[in-house]
């Protein structure tokens, strides 16, 4: 039995939190974060398993029971990262204008050059080598304050498209690499038709790697990942919980949506896609179905409360309308989308139209959902030269609340009775945070993964005193899990 799954079963804990933020979400509104800020001091935090039971602020440290665990510095609910490529680690810091085979490329990369260092990484993997690497990865974030993840997973199949004896072999070793980090996931399936739509319509057929990916159509898919054994509101494991995914336009023609929002219809399951991350991304879905890929999406019966657009880089006016006036999530990715050189989507216009807002670390350049959020203000103070466009209750809602429930996992995210019991635990005395009369905005202004000390997921204990005590040496691991793909 791994430790996540026992947590329903762990006794009755107790915690004390120097600070804790209480916050309940409210309606996007530009600027109007500051009234959601409660960061309540003398917080005692009780749960029994896997859920808290009871939140109490001002209680003075004298008075808590015996073995109530005590909480220096600011706690903050589990983190969620909405987006991840697990395998894409593996790049870091790799591709900077380099192709698959390192090399430099006059006038610098590109996401399209990047793509193909991450094809080659893609070509090496086996299931052991997935797993042994999600595990690291995984732990990674949990180091980072992470306790739920979405893994937008694509990569299905054997070489040239040949299938496991088990057809979700990959996935099913993510939910169990998620396990053995301590955290929870959301296996976000990926369909993964095509390899580009030319003028009028017509598919590039998938080739070389990308066959990995593929099923043929969404109806194949579907059949596919109905096979993993999950209950009613799509949970494998008590750690675990399927979603579906839409790769992009660029590889599911518009007739096949409607089969996937079917299939995840039938098992509440969200839904993810990426979306217009790219200038030649709508230049393409114009040229082949004469509407952007927002417009693809909407037509198609796409959009909706349950799901989740990735990037949203280059929108129209109409694209925002669309995605506000349906409540689609946006995950915005800041550090991978500067990393690729992709662009900075309008996240203020689109949460100002209606949409919750998510965080990922997409190809993981770096882990740490500080950063993302605190880049999600400051890129969009480098395109409108103005600053303030979201508080920091703003961010921290983004980073927990917001990933969280287009994980399909709205019981977490908050401190109150009946959620999960995650509590993230920031020192606020490295000489990052020294100071301040405002934790919570300090912690977003200059904070990263390094000030987590300790993490409870699903009640819990993952990290204490920043190390992980479920993935020893997680540097270690790391460099080992990589240089196994990378040989």
């Amino acid at each position: 039995m791994t430790t996540v799954e026992a947590a329903g079963a762990a006794p009755k804990r107790r915690w004390h939190a120097e600070l804790a933020w209480l916050a309940r979400p409210a309606p996007w509104q530009s600027g109007a974060g500051a009234d959601r800020t409660l960061l309540a001091s003398d917080v005692l935090i009780e749960a029994d398993g896997a859920r808290f039971t009871a939140v109490t602020p001002g209680t003075p440290a004298a008075s808590v029971p015996p073995g109530t665990v005590r909480l220096p510095g600011l706690t903050l609910p589990g983190l969620a990262n909405a987006h991840s490529h697990a395998f894409h680690r593996a790049l870091r810091g790799g591709a900077n204008g380099a192709g698959a085979d390192g090399a430099s490329r006059a006038g610098g990369g590109t996401f399209w050059t990047w793509r193909e260092s991450m094809y080659a990484v893609a070509e090496r993997l086996d299931p052991d080598r997935y797993f042994t690497l999600a595990r690291a990865v995984y732990a990674e974030m949990a180091l980072a304050g992470v306790t739920c993840v979405g893994e937008f997973h694509y990569l299905h199949h054997a070489a040239g498209g040949k299938r496991y004896s088990d057809p979700n072999e990959f996935g099913l070793r993510l939910v169990d690499a998620a396990a053995a980090a301590g955290v929870r996931i959301t296996l976000l399936d990926a369909c993964y038709l095509a390899g580009g739509f030319v003028p009028g319509g017509d598919p590039v057929p998938l080739a070389g790697v990308q066959l990995r990916f593929g099923d043929g159509s969404a109806q194949a898919w579907a059949e596919r990942v109905s096979v993993i054994d999950c209950d009613t509101l799509g949970m494998t494991a008590p750690h675990a919980r399927l979603g579906a995914a839409i790769h992009s336009v660029r590889a599911v023609a518009p007739d096949q949506v409607p089969e996937i929002m079917a299939w995840s219809r039938g098992h509440g399951a969200p839904v993810h896609a990426h979306l217009s991350e790219q200038p030649l991304e709508n230049a393409e879905c114009l040229a082949a179905f004469g509407r952007t890929p927002a417009e693809v999406l909407y037509d198609a019966g796409a959009l909706g409360p349950r799901t989740t657009l990735v990037h949203a880089t280059y929108l129209t006016e109409r694209d925002v309308e669309l995605l506000g006036g349906s409540l689609s999530t946006v995950c915005m990715c800041p550090l991978t989308e500067a990393d690729l050189a992709d662009g900075v989507g309008p996240a203020p216009a689109l949460a100002a139209a209606g949409s919750p807002l998510a965080l990922g670390s997409d190809g993981h350049s770096v882990i740490d959902l500080l950063e993302e959020a605190r880049w999600l203000e400051l890129s969009q103070r480098l395109v409108t030269r103005r600053r303030g466009h979201f508080s920091a209750a703003d961010l921290v809602v983004a980073a927990t609340i917001g990933g969280h429930a287009c994980l399909g996992w709205p019981e977490a995210g908050e401190i109150v009775p009946g959620a999960y019991a995650d509590l993230v635990t920031l020192s606020l005395d490295s000489p990052r945070l020294a100071g301040g009369s405002d934790p919570l905005a300090v912690v977003f202004a200059a904070g990263t993964a390094a000030d987590v000390r300790h993490v409870v997921a699903s009640g819990v204990d993952i990290v204490h005193d920043g190390r992980h005590l479920l993935v020893d040496n997680v540097p270690g691991e790391l460099a080992a899990a990589i240089g196994a793909v990378l040989a």
